[in-house]
């Protein structure tokens, strides 16, 4: 008994001094690969001088716009503020695309409340609105240039409600105090850029020169455009600006500018009247969700097809390997190209307003309904141009009549921005006036564009998306903000039209499935393909891919390359909080990382 007890002793401090020396070897030995942690996607591998370690960043399409909501974080503001600021200083240094006499979707994760929160500030169109008056008297359509500089082009503006809106529920900082960059700006003037000047030439003059109500801050006293290098002030913006920064938005809504913007549509032969200003109202809407490998996404909804059919696209493509395809290979382009033609058949056929109309949303992104449409997709084949699908029956709904598809045209010119905080709030902001200039009608002794968004809707009467008074016209701008474990991790989007969809589709793309950088992500060049055979391409898709494609698959590639969207975006490292931004040079991006502040805010209520 002593012997068994002594061997039984001995035994046991042997395999604790074994399972000490174990567990001291498992906390100082390197981890295994297998017990690495995963590098964020979009995070440089060993980081970057160029990363926010402080206060917050912006990435702004323009210089001065992002120096404005970078003041705003420097002052003490959050990212929201930021955001603010950056919309009124883009109506300055980037008119073309934006104002307050245009429309914005804004997406805010707030870090205090840790959910996403959607405004829809979309143009609505005026109660006296006709769902044919984009035809001839022959029944025809319109042609679509002389329709978008007709006062029957305006919407009811919402850019300037939804800013107010989202600065009141989530800001730190006073209106008047976000909009003082913007007016300055307007006042004193600004040098117009390379990017600004190529909106001011011939090929827009035609527009911006109609009467009344022609775009006269941007000629010059013989009646020229003005061009790069000129400085360009606007003061009738400047009072405009400041009037509201006095007054706030009742003055835009329920005063003399609702008079003056009512006044010049019916001039040029809207039916636009002060009382569908004065009751614009802004919708808080819930945002679609879906996954991509494993990351969740959170997108725009309805009127916005952007986010139903970038996430349908991404389910569609999931089943292939995409990374092992290689980035812009024949293989991974002819999947995608297939996707979208899938996607984009849907959309016309199914997405509009959900206020007006039913959306079939849960079946859209149903797992099954979406595989029945990947199925479809053929490594030896095309679909061409496919028709939509059913996705009523994974509702549970079969009454349904097919759809009536009706295309619409949209314009390209819109702009795109993120912001993001020292305090987890993240900011993915898209706003328009629809195409470049808008209708061209300038709002005379205010100073600012109004847009043509009333033909973002179908112009022959029928389907989803057919005029209807007080309708929001369907949309392709795609804010998203994606999350891993419910903590946010990437933002994204662009202007672009319906090419925004999938601009922001392949920025997520070339992260997750290419380990790109963020930065590399967004200057990869992409495609576009709406509907079989045509494929718009930028500079840089391989010109043997190219061959390839069209020689199998009659793909019919635009004769010239030509730049696709302008995605502003940002990652944020899941281990260290550090934001990585990244700047589309296509346009005069711009990332500025503010490092520190003299006060300290954290966001509303």
């Amino acid at each position: 008994m002593d012997f068994r007890g002594k061997f039984q002793r001995k035994t046991c401090s042997v395999w604790r001094i074994l399972l000490i020396f174990l567990l001291a070897y498992s906390l100082l030995a390197p981890p295994t690969l297998a017990e690495k942690p995963v590098q964020t996607p979009g995070v440089p591998d060993k980081g970057s001088a160029m990363a926010s370690r402080g206060v917050g960043v912006v990435s702004v399409s323009q210089p001065l716009a992002a120096k404005a909501g970078a003041a705003m974080l420097a002052k003490g503001g959050n990212a929201i503020d930021a955001a603010a600021a950056i919309q009124f200083a883009l109506n300055v240094e980037e008119p073309m695309m934006t104002g307050i006499g245009g429309g914005a979707f804004i997406m805010i994760y707030s870090a205090k409340h840790k959910r996403v929160f959607v405004i829809d500030s979309r143009e609505r169109a005026p109660f006296n609105a006709k769902p044919d008056q984009f035809l001839n008297t022959d029944g025809s359509e319109m042609d679509f240039y002389e329709a978008q500089s007709m006062g029957i082009a305006v919407g009811v503006p919402g850019t300037l409600l939804g800013t107010a809106t989202a600065l009141k529920k989530f800001g730190t900082m006073k209106l008047a105090d976000v909009m003082k960059p913007a007016i300055k700006m307007a006042r004193d003037g600004i040098i117009i850029s390379k990017d600004f000047g190529q909106w001011l030439s011939n090929d827009y003059k035609w527009k911006l020169e109609k009467t009344p109500g022609n775009a006269y801050s941007f000629f010059d006293s013989s009646g020229n455009l003005l061009k790069t290098g000129d400085l360009l002030v606007q003061k009738d913006l400047a009072n405009t600006l400041q009037m509201i920064a006095d007054k706030g938005t009742d003055i835009f809504y329920d005063g003399p500018i609702a008079d003056a913007i009512a006044d010049i549509v019916q001039a040029r032969i809207g039916p636009m009247e002060a009382s569908d200003i004065q009751t614009y109202d802004i919708k808080w809407r819930t945002p679609v969700e879906g996954q991509y490998r494993g990351w969740e996404i959170v997108s725009m909804p309805p009127p916005s097809s952007g986010g139903l059919t970038m996430i349908q696209m991404l389910m569609m493509l999931e089943r292939f390997n995409i990374g092992k395809m290689g980035h812009n290979s024949a293989d991974a382009l002819h999947v995608m190209i297939e996707a979208m033609h899938l996607a984009y058949a849907d959309r016309g056929a199914y997405m509009g307003d959900a206020d007006f109309v039913p959306i079939p949303i849960e079946g859209l992104l149903n797992p099954d309904y979406v595989a029945s449409r990947s199925a479809l997709i053929d490594m030896l084949t095309t679909n061409g141009s496919p028709p939509p699908g059913n996705p009523w029956p994974y509702e549970g709904i079969t009454n349904i009549p097919t759809p009536k598809v009706a295309s619409a045209r949209e314009g390209r010119h819109t702009t795109h921005f993120v912001t993001s905080d020292k305090w987890g709030n993240v900011v993915a902001w898209t706003t328009t006036i629809e195409d470049a200039w808008g209708s061209g009608i300038m709002v005379p002794g205010y100073g600012f564009m109004l847009n043509n968004e009333m033909t973002d809707f179908n112009f022959t009467p029928g389907g989803a998306n057919e005029l209807q008074p007080m309708k929001r016209p369907r949309s392709s701008m795609t804010p998203t903000i994606l999350f891993k474990n419910g903590k946010p991790w990437m933002a994204t989007g662009s202007p672009g039209g319906p090419t925004i969809i999938t601009t922001a589709m392949q920025v997520i793309m070339n992260v997750i499935d290419h380990d790109m950088t963020i930065q590399e992500a967004v200057d990869a060049p992409r495609i576009f393909s709406g509907w079989y055979p045509w494929v718009s391409w930028e500079e840089g898709i391989d010109e043997d891919v190219r061959a390839e494609l069209t020689t199998q698959f009659a793909y019919l590639f635009d004769d010239v390359p030509g730049p696709i969207g302008s995605a502003q975006s940002l990652v944020i490292d899941l281990k260290t909080g550090k934001i990585f931004a990244a700047a589309d040079s296509r346009r005069d991006g711009t990332v500025i990382y503010v490092k520190g502040h003299k006060n300290h805010r954290p966001c509303n209520d």
